[in-house]
């Protein structure tokens, strides 16, 4: 009998085969790709008496068959089992030297054929050079002798680079500590070839544990054992003759660090049981610190597995942690104790307690402060003088102090007491310099410690140097940068008492490039690198930061691009594209300062829509999109009507000034970027269309807290559902570009995240295109893909925003 099927099976049929385009890869319009195809510009790294630089050359971009690699995600890490290291280490395919006082690069000789090179590690006297090259194999440790800028290897490609620094320099500067594959290593497991002998099970106990989604966890067995393998490491004290010494036998090596002294080292293991829903940083572990022959002198850390801690980002876990070796004593550890039990909803007077515990370790640690907020950072100057920091993040609230680290008894000194997001009051960071250890201490000259500054203000960006006096607790201020045409940043002061400062100095048409300064001097400088413009089509576009104010009062900011060779005089009306991304304050001060500066070289990245200019697009580039919530309100209470605020009065802004056609204006976004686009798209009508790439749209699947969000989902579902461009999709009717790559290792912004959003949309006959770049992480890396999204979105622009 003859099949009778109806003619509308193959209508729906043919749509569903059109549905999909089988696209090879493309690249945009050739004024795009102009800049986008270009040559990087190598990175520098200066030794400590800046006498030597180290120039590093890598590709622009990555190939997709830098990705197209074997790979394992276990315990949150990505590694490539074949090679032992990560699948997502960015190499280095040259080296060069230079002195600094010279002119002339000199090329590394004796490096390896095609070069992959990672992990660069000067000496501690900064005369040789230690770096790892990835081999098909393996990894293999290799040095250079700075003098000679000859290259040498050092190991077979048995180096374990899966997890941290694969090796560490000796105080003795001939010996380095490597971590090697052990010589009776099993074979990895196949997942796909070994059956399981048995389901896989996770009990919950009753006990609250508020954990966001994080991504590659252990899922079984056979996962546990693999990760176990690859984490196993032998240590070896490998001499730059060649010779290599077992120092320790196999274990899961997961921190190395020497005594300032060097007649200790202490070593952090993992531990076991692992767990299916925390990554390996919450595994147990457990640290010992040994002589340097290799003795075991203390274990004195033992850090069980952490699934459960408190909510909110104030909590910790209990015990020992941040423990690490005071920099400016032979061997000492310091190390903090919560004493609220690590949860931020216990009332206490101190939030953690600081202790030194002097090596070998026989007597107990003693107290060193107790801090109101959280424990930040230290840094160490003296035998008289600390610095110390704390923080509370729901109050945005961070306080630093001076201690004397020989009489805890005398009360920390606040002198600095502020808003960690009011970067105007920023008094700057303090100034280090290596001390007879080869470890940064507090720079200290006469009693003075020094800052150096952002110099953010409301008038621009001019950074500075204070000099701050430790027993009055007072800045004097030594230099300001007064470019009003263009950017310096200063990176370190090289010598206190003839004033010479490194600086980097760029504009919007220069490179970014270094600069011996003299400050008592101001128009003493002295150049390092020359390197130039690779982008020169854009470097005379009109490009400035404009202020703008919300509805209800609120500064806001963002960086304006016009067309290449627009007529200011005309003002032709042309359509804009808005890039920016969301953020979260405590008060509208802080949410109305600006860190932009239109001094900046213009360096056009996928990152941004400024390849546009050359197309004849308006750019509000890295637009404000402050979030607010004083007081008991939190920023995201009123989240959509703020969103649609800020996006009103960044068009309001540029449309008064006459650029744009308002009615052709598009806003693009990437992560929460990208969620901030779906929603404006969603909740307003002013915009013609958009682009969200790798971002989360359904916040039931982030139950545990998102961004700054520090609820969860049960405590507060309306704010969960209404900020949910997912739980919205039927209200959603404007063209949208959603893309993502297909190996998203963000937390939260799971690949699924833009698929089920996408199938909402076209459901409920929503205008999408979704585009998923294979191989690609949150960030996007390979030259293939980024040359096809940039083809994406021109394509995208050109029919629903231009025409």
């Amino acid at each position: 009998m003859k099949l009778k099927i109806p003619l509308f099976f193959f209508l729906g049929l043919s749509l569903t085969t059109y549905a999909q385009e089988n696209l090879n890869y493309q690249k945009p319009s050739q004024s795009i790709l102009e800049l986008a195809d270009y040559e990087r510009a190598p990175s520098v790294s200066m030794d400590t008496k800046k006498e030597y630089m180290l120039l590093t050359y890598r590709n622009t971009y990555k190939s997709l068959d830098d990705l197209n690699q074997e790979e394992l995600r276990l315990g949150g890490l990505r590694i490539n089992p074949i090679t032992n290291i990560s699948s997502s280490v960015t190499y280095v395919n040259n080296l060069k030297l230079r002195k600094i006082k010279d002119k002339n690069e000199v090329q590394v000789i004796g490096l390896p054929e095609n070069p992959r090179i990672s992990t660069i590690a000067w000496s501690p006297n900064d005369k040789k050079i230690s770096f790892s090259h990835t081999t098909a194999s393996g990894v293999e440790l290799w040095f250079i002798d700075v003098a000679s800028a000859k290259a040498t290897r050092l190991t077979e490609a048995t180096v374990n680079a899966n997890i941290g620094s694969p090796f560490s320099w000796m105080n003795d500067n001939e010996t380095i500590l490597v971590k090697m594959l052990p010589k009776n290593r099993a074979a990895l497991l196949d997942a796909k070839k070994d059956l399981p002998t048995g389901p896989i099970i996770s009990n919950a106990d009753g006990v609250k544990s508020q954990n966001r989604t994080y991504p590659d966890m252990l899922k079984n067995k056979n996962d546990e054992i693999n990760f176990e393998n690859i984490m196993t490491s032998e240590l070896y004290k490998v001499n730059l003759n060649g010779t290599a010494t077992l120092f320790k036998n196999a274990a899961m090596y997961a921190g190395e660090s020497f005594s300032p002294d060097g007649n200790y080292l202490m070593l952090t293991t993992i531990q076991k049981p692992f767990s299916y829903i925390v990554p390996l940083s919450r595994f147990p572990s457990k640290s010992v610190v040994y002589d340097k022959a290799g003795n075991e002198v203390k274990v004195v850390n033992e850090v069980p597995l952490t699934e459960i801690i408190p909510k909110g980002f104030m909590a910790v876990r209990k015990g020992k942690r941040n423990m690490s070796w005071r920099a400016d004593k032979p061997a000492k550890l310091v190390y903090a104790e919560a004493l609220d039990g690590g949860d931020p909803a216990n009332k206490v007077d101190f939030r953690d307690e600081v202790f030194l515990w002097n090596a070998p370790f026989n007597a107990a640690a003693t107290s060193l402060v107790k801090t109101p907020q959280r424990y930040d950072r230290m840094i160490w100057g003296n035998d008289n003088v600390a610095i110390v920091s704390d923080e509370w993040y729901d109050t945005r609230n961070t306080k630093t102090y001076i201690i004397n680290p020989s009489n805890p008894s005398q009360a920390p000194k606040v002198i600095f007491d502020r808003n960690s997001q009011d970067v105007y009051s920023d008094p700057g960071n303090f100034e280090t310099r290596k001390n007879e250890y080869n470890r940064y201490v507090l720079a200290i000259e006469n009693d003075n410690a020094y800052l150096i500054g952002d110099g953010f203000t409301k008038n621009g960006q001019f950074p500075f140097i204070s000099e701050f006096n430790l027993k009055t607790a007072q800045a004097k201020r030594l230099y300001t940068s007064n470019y009003t045409d263009k950017k310096e940043d200063i990176l370190e002061i090289e010598d206190f008492k003839k004033g010479t400062v490194l600086v980097q100095i760029q504009s919007k048409n220069e490179y970014p490039n270094y600069y011996l300064r003299n400050i008592f001097q101001k128009n003493k400088l002295t150049p390092i690198t020359t390197f130039k413009n690779p982008f020169e089509s854009i470097k005379n576009v009109s490009k400035e930061v404009i202020k703008y104010k919300r509805k209800d009062g609120v500064e806001l900011s963002g960086t304006l691009y016009l067309p290449v060779g627009y007529d200011k005089v005309k003002k032709e009306k042309m359509p804009l594209l808005i890039w920016a991304y969301p953020a979260e304050y405590k008060d509208k001060n802080s949410a109305g300062q600006s860190t932009q500066n239109q001094n900046e070289f213009t360096f056009p990245s996928y990152g941004s829509f400024v390849y546009w200019v050359t197309k004849g697009y308006v750019v509000l580039d890295d637009a404000a999109f402050p979030i607010i919530g004083e007081g008991t309100t939190e920023p995201n209470d009123n989240f959509i009507t703020q969103l649609v605020d800020n996006a009103e009065a960044a068009i309001n802004a540029v449309d008064a000034l006459g650029y744009i056609n308002r009615k052709k204006v598009a806003v693009g976004g990437h992560s929460y970027g990208a969620f901030m686009t779906a929603n404006l798209l969603t909740h307003s009508n002013l915009f013609a269309c958009g682009i969200a790439r790798s971002g989360a749209y359904n916040r039931t699947l982030t139950p545990f807290g998102f961004q700054s969000e520090q609820r969860n989902y049960w405590e507060t579902p309306e704010v969960y559902n209404t900020m949910s461009p997912f739980m919205n999709a039927d209200k959603m009717k404007t063209p949208m570009l959603l893309v993502h790559g297909e190996a998203d290792n963000n937390p939260g912004t799971f690949t699924l995240q833009t698929e089920r959003y996408f199938q909402a949309l076209k459901g409920l006959g929503a205008p999408a295109r979704m585009v998923i770049l294979p191989k690609e992480a949150h960030g996007y890396v390979t030259k293939e893909n980024i040359l096809h999204l940039l083809w994406e979105q021109d394509q995208f622009l050109e029919k629903y925003l231009k025409n």
